[in-house]
């Protein structure tokens, strides 16, 4: 079946067959069911000092050469550096059970791309299960690795002079998997890692339910990576990161992330909780979130970007509620691959959304915060954009409540209605709900966009903002239905510019039309 450009309908139905199939599936089915070893047994010692990764290395591969099995970690904490996992090969970890990741970074190594404590390349029918923890020791790791530059045992271009660290390569991840397929990763928790918390790249059939992930350690610590797979579920998660929280990345402009279901899921980012990119190279296509509950996080709730030419199509986002949170919604469509490849942005349908933003920063009491920015501004709205030319494409936003904290202050920051053409593309700057600097609205701002549907969408100003509340310049095929704006001031509060064929309804003299 085709679906055409502007085919949601038909893409709303294949996202819920897709979903409900894959959510039904038995897997248990992929989990290595065999051999039953002890790590005790091969040598490995739970006292935290006993550097064991010979020990826990050759568990694993002996468990490969009789078929497959599981290895059983019991309460204790076993030191060890890089661990390589096998085909049909479990990791469970007992309660009270800690795989201890060494703070030495010569003990660690990379297969693929990055360094990781536990790696896997190409392997299938594997698994890491239980209620025990996987402990990267993260910071004293970082800082370890970040000592080696100033004693001159690391190659300076590993070393980022401008943010004073290793580069991400140098810093190990907890789990980075590449090329595997049927994972289930179940009930652990996994935690302070030096980088990335884990990465699942290339990968099919992959299973991640009802694990912690609690990683305020170090920069760069997302929660959870997915990066071009296929067939995906997350559920029953929760993730407290120094870094996007739930992200999914494209990396190789050859394959994309597709069939991916998260549910049932809480996120506290000192970035964005939902995340799609900023690496967007192949793309996203095919993808279902519900039931997510946002707190104390940064940056955006939901953050939905393609800038380096690849697809993000058929997204459907349902039941997300944030509190103390930076920005409700943003989407981008930008341009900063150098092959010449546009990125396409299309289908996107938000439902049943409630925000709470704050005035103040929302990660003030965490220890690593987001960065402060270099210029003043008024508090950020929501944002819909895309490029001349290249427009994002069909979204439509219902039952949606925002509450904004107000207190726009035009002595502090303006950006005039006369001088809305002023608003930078910056087509080729990361992309983040800020990039635009100071904007001309309190709630939407909304720029070259095809078909945009806005039904149910109440936003409130907690006090007054001198900026109107919605901005459309350059949108084609606006409808805008029981609209409900909270502010006490009497002026325009839908300004339109450059907007062709537009059915909105509202208040006549709250609706401004600007040159």
């Amino acid at each position: 079946m085709k679906i055409s450009r502007s085919g949601l309908t038909v893409a709303m139905i294949l996202i819920h067959i897709f979903s409900f199939g894959f959510m039904h599936a038995n897997v248990s089915a992929v989990a290595p069911k065999k051999l039953v070893v002890n790590v005790l047994s091969y040598g490995a010692a739970g006292d935290g000092k006993t550097l064991n990764t010979a020990f826990i290395q050759k568990a694993i591969d002996e468990l490969l050469a009789k078929g497959g099995g599981t290895l059983v970690f019991p309460e204790g904490r076993f030191l060890t550096g890089s661990i390589v996992l096998k085909s049909g090969v479990r990791l469970h970890l007992e309660k009270k059970a800690v795989i201890l990741g060494t703070t030495d970074p010569f003990q660690y190594k990379n297969l693929n791309r990055w360094k990781a404590l536990i790696l896997a390349d190409s392997q299938t029918n594997i698994a890491i299960t239980g209620k025990g923890t996987i402990d990267g020791q993260g910071r004293q790791l970082a800082l370890n690795v970040d000592s080696l530059y100033y004693i001159g045992k690391l190659d300076p271009k590993h070393y980022n002079m401008r943010r004073k660290r290793p580069n991400e390569g140098m810093r190990p991840q907890n789990i980075e998997m590449v090329k595997c397929s049927n994972i289930i990763i179940s009930g652990v928790t996994v935690k302070d890692a030096a980088c990335w918390v884990q990465t699942y790249d290339l990968c099919n059939n992959l299973v991640i339910d009802s694990i912690n992930v609690i990683s305020d350690a170090y920069w760069n610590n997302d929660g959870i990576d997915i990066s071009d797979c296929k067939n995906v579920r997350i559920t029953n998660c929760f993730v407290n990161s120094a870094d996007d929280g739930i992200c999914l990345k494209s990396h190789d402009k050859n394959h994309w992330n597709d069939s991916i279901y998260i549910a049932n899921c809480t996120v506290r980012s000192s970035a964005s909780a939902i995340k799609f990119g900023t690496a967007s190279h192949g793309g996203f296509k095919n993808i279902k979130i519900e039931n997510i509950k946002v707190y104390d996080t940064f940056r955006s709730a939901i953050a939905l970007q393609a800038v380096d030419g690849g697809v993000l199509e058929n997204i459907y986002i349902n039941n997300v509620v944030a509190t103390n949170t930076g920005n409700a919604i943003f989407i981008r469509l930008g341009h900063r691959n150098t092959d010449g490849r546009y990125s396409i942005l299309r289908n996107v349908t938000i439902k049943n959304v409630k925000v709470e933003i704050p005035f103040d920063r929302p990660d003030k009491n965490y220890d690593l915060r987001g960065p402060d920015l270099d210029f003043f501004h008024n508090p950020f709205p929501s944002s819909i954009t895309g490029l001349p030319g290249h427009e994002v494409e069909n979204v439509t936003l219902e039952n949606i409540e925002i509450i904004y904290p107000g207190r726009g202050n035009n002595g502090l920051a303006i950006l005039p209605l006369n001088r809305l053409k002023d608003v930078p593309e910056a087509s080729a700057d990361y992309p983040e709900f800020s990039m635009f600097q100071e904007l001309p609205s309190w709630a939407f701002y909304v720029r070259h966009v095809r078909g945009l549907t806005l039904k149910n969408v109440i936003v409130k100003a907690q006090a007054p903002d001198y900026r109107p509340a919605y901005v459309f310049d350059d949108v084609k095929n606006l409808k805008m239905d029981e609209i409900k704006i909270t502010e006490d001031d009497n002026a325009a509060q839908i300004v339109l510019r450059q907007v062709e064929n537009h059915q909105v309804s509202f208040d006549k003299s709250k609706i401004l039309n600007v040159n």
